[in-house]
């Protein structure tokens, strides 16, 4: 990795500074170094990723999955294992939400699939690769346990809570019938077809967010001045997570397009936790995922949902400053 982003470095140079003739000091060039640099390295390593666990995905019977889940209703073990469902399926918060009401349609309890639905937009495969790559593993591991234990404790406090009766009606009244389930005996060969169409679909959606969070993340390497953020979300500021997660929410993204953001906040001296409770924000808090909500839970439950997440994204912030 360490030789493609000097191979990048050299061809961004090439590119700024000899091919445009931008000056070194200007802050556009500086801005649009920063993204040729990020945006190709970060779509090498998601064309990578997303192949890889197309395969492993192909190979996986989500019907039995989802059989499986509804067996481990012992506390906390179907919230763990939905939680880990989340975090190594490659979806969105909105994307999320199909297979949310295919385990309510299995009839698995809420917390479970309130677990999955919690954890799956904020952590991912890709973005637990390009989190190892920007800031090492230790911060990987305490980014990834967070998502976890925060879908785990969630799920199960909602269920707790008894916001069961609050999901819509029409999901409820969904029948259990589902046919017969026949084993796949492709090889990998005839199998491989159907993975390059879902990857180059999941590319497709991945690709408009890895620009947009490049483009702010560069705007905000190139332009905006250290000031700003050691104004409002600074280690001195004891509001920094709370008003982070606040402006968070409208930028509506997921955990990889996200990532050249906080990359950015971190270099420009926001704390590692304080840049991390922004993320989580923008990717489990957004607009189109209450939105989409709204035609599977009643508002009770959209406001438990929302509160109870943005909580604990609130107490993961604060954690990982002390931490790190």
């Amino acid at each position: 990795m360490e030789h493609l982003v000097q191979l990048l470095t050299k061809i961004a140079d090439y590119l700024v500074y000899d091919l445009f003739g931008l000056e070194a000091t200007n802050m556009f060039s500086h801005a649009l170094h920063y993204f040729l640099i990020g945006f190709t390295e970060i779509i090498v390593l998601v064309v990578l990723v997303t192949y890889i666990m197309g395969v492993i995905t192909s190979y996986l019977p989500m019907d039995k999955i989802r059989s499986f889940l509804e067996t481990r209703k012992t506390r906390g073990i179907g919230n763990l294992l939905a939680s880990l469902l989340g975090a190594i399926t490659p979806f969105c918060s909105c994307s999320s939400i199909p297979l949310f009401i295919g385990m309510m349609q299995a009839r698995i309890p809420l917390g479970i699939a309130l677990s999955f639905l919690i954890t799956s937009p904020l952590v991912n495969e890709i973005a637990i690769a390009l989190f190892w790559v920007t800031f090492g593993w230790k911060v990987t591991v305490i980014y990834v346990l967070s998502g976890i234990i925060l879908g785990v404790v969630g799920g199960m406090l909602l269920e707790k809570l008894g916001m069961a009766e609050y999901v819509a009606d029409w999901v409820k009244n969904l029948g259990t019938q589902q046919g017969e389930t026949t084993k796949d005996e492709r090889g990998f060969i005839e199998r491989l077809p159907q993975i390059n169409k879902d990857a180059l679909q999941t590319l497709k959606k991945l690709i408009p967010y890895i620009f947009v969070g490049l483009a702010v993340g560069s705007f905000i390497h190139g332009y905006v001045p250290e000031s700003f953020f050691e104004t409002y979300i600074s280690k001195s500021n004891p509001f920094a997570v709370p008003i982070a997660i606040i402006l968070g929410i409208p930028l509506y993204t997921d955990a990889v397009g996200v990532l050249p953001i906080i990359e950015s906040l971190v270099a420009k001296g926001v704390p590692l936790g304080t840049a991390i409770a922004f993320m989580m924000a923008s990717i489990g808090l957004s607009f189109p995922e209450a939105l989409l909500l709204k035609k599977v839970m009643k508002k009770k439950l959209i406001i438990a949902f929302f509160t109870t997440i943005g909580i604990g994204m609130i107490l993961s912030g604060y954690i990982f400053n002390l931490i790190l």
